[in-house]
């Protein structure tokens, strides 16, 4: 079979959240959501395929001083250039013209002093059109193609240690639930009475974490925090104060350090700190992992490893931003990390190696010592958190952070038609507000998975015009 992609067309929405999001050295009110529409041909056969995404500044490089709006620029040029490379490739499985489109996103990347992790965001958007149209064109769920390998995933060359496994023998099958771990940003209200009349947003939408816990039912949580013990300190014992007012007992956390640690002992004297009282060790009882602590600059040190390798009863730590290359997760076991995130904006053929590489591991260990988090890029529907959450069900990653239903307003930004459509389609994940707009249905935490499970990728052909 031969693979062709011969168009690709991008449609931008510009975005504002409904809050303020702070992450690390940014606090986002506005951004682009694109649409990616390629037209791909399987042995002549022309089918079309989508793929959706945030251009979300200070993510794919965290660099202070650079302007917001070059970096968005810097986005929309890897995309284009993915595009580019894409349009000269012709190969016979989904998974080498993956490959063959990385390896050339990577040579122009470094030929042009593109951070890898930016460079593969074009990468993967084209990757997941492609995986889009191919289960169109298959008129199979990715979850069916995946275990059946439908895709020609060969990843021997990649990752040695795989050699003689299949795909069904590494991956379990589909998850039916998924657990929503919802984020506590750094300057979200933690309890009602702190919004003050000038500050309260009436959209119908909790705005408090006080208020998502009642009306969500979410029991997990992504904490973040900024590295300075005091300010932190607080925070986690309002947090924990919050938990024993509203008697949430059975519940669990991870902690984003949002690479504001210098080196593995600021990090341990920052552990040692949070960890000060009886209260607070009981509550870090229900942490999972804390994630990307240490800047990408030198998180895959030997240095970091070292220290990493004495440090006697730490915490699981795992890496997020650093998962920059192919490499760079079996880089991470090495030094000591505990695992890795898999979010699509990072590819999700590469989540799949990752995942193999982590449940084969922990098979020869005997016990679940390595891990994969389900992380966010605040998706929203219809598009790109379906597709993410399709691939983390099939990847086994339960607990998964999302935080689009909390810093946008549903599917409001985009017409009623599209809105109703998805309502349509996936009557298991949404529900229509009482304002008139649809938005995510968490139910007692949870995102039931059967609708999108059930679809070619997490969409159906309403985002298509004829």
């Amino acid at each position: 079979m031969e693979i062709r992609i011969h168009s690709v067309d991008v449609e931008r929405h510009d975005l504002s959240t409904r809050m303020p999001f702070k992450y690390g050295i940014v606090t986002l009110t506005h951004l682009p959501h694109l649409f990616i529409r390629i037209e791909a041909s399987f042995s002549g056969q022309r089918v079309r395929g989508i793929s959706a995404d945030h251009l979300p500044p200070k993510w794919f490089t965290k660099d202070p001083e650079k302007d917001p709006i070059e970096e968005i620029d810097d986005m929309l040029m890897v995309i284009e250039k993915a595009s580019q490379h894409a349009r000269t490739i012709a190969d016979e499985s989904v998974f080498s013209f993956w490959y063959q489109l990385y390896q050339q996103q990577a040579v122009w990347a470094t030929e042009n002093l593109i951070p890898p992790l930016l460079a593969h965001f074009g990468t993967s958007l084209i990757e997941r059109a492609l995986i889009d149209a191919f289960c169109r064109f298959r008129k199979e769920n990715f979850s069916t193609l995946l275990h059946a390998n439908q895709f020609g995933i060969h990843w021997d060359k990649l990752r040695p240690e795989l050699a003689g496994y299949q795909v069904k023998d590494l991956l379990p099958p589909p998850l039916k639930t998924i657990i929503v771990r919802h984020t506590v940003g750094m300057v979200d209200f933690l309890f009602e009475n702190e919004i003050s009349k000038e500050e309260r947003i009436h959209d119908g939408l909790p705005q408090s974490l006080e208020a998502c816990i009642a009306f969500y039912g979410v029991t997990h949580f992504k904490i973040k925090v900024n590295g300075q013990l005091e300010q932190d300190m607080q925070r986690l014992e309002s947090i924990e104060a919050l938990f024993t007012q509203m008697k949430l007992e059975q519940f669990a956390f991870s902690l984003d350090g949002n690479e504001q640690f210098k080196d593995v002992d600021s990090l341990a004297d920052f552990w040692k700190g949070i960890q000060s009282s009886d209260r607070m060790k009981a509550f870090f009882d229900h942490l999972l992992f804390i994630e990307q602590p240490f800047h990408r600059d030198i998180a895959l040190t030997d240095e970091i490893g070292q220290a990493l390798h004495s440090w006697e009863d730490a915490p699981p730590i795992i890496i997020d931003e650093s998962d920059a290359t192919l490499d760079t997760m079996p880089r991470a076991l090495e030094l000591g990390y505990r695992g890795t995130s898999h979010k699509n904006c990072k590819g999700v053929f590469k989540g799949i190696l990752n995942r193999a590489s982590i449940n084969l591991r922990n098979r020869m260990a005997g016990y679940e010592r390595y891990l994969m988090s389900g992380e966010d890029l605040g998706n929203i529907g219809p598009i790109a958190n379906h597709q993410d959450l399709v691939v983390q069900a099939c990847l086994g990653n339960e607990s998964i952070e999302r935080n689009g239903h909390h810093y946008f307003k549903g599917l409001s930004f985009f017409d009623r038609d599209i809105q109703s459509k998805a309502l349509e389609s996936f009557p298991e994940i949404y529900s229509e507000d009482a304002s008139g707009y649809v938005r995510l249905n968490i139910r007692n935490g949870n995102l039931n998975m059967k609708d999108l499970l059930n679809t070619p990728f997490g969409t159906d052909q309403s985002h298509f015009k004829d």
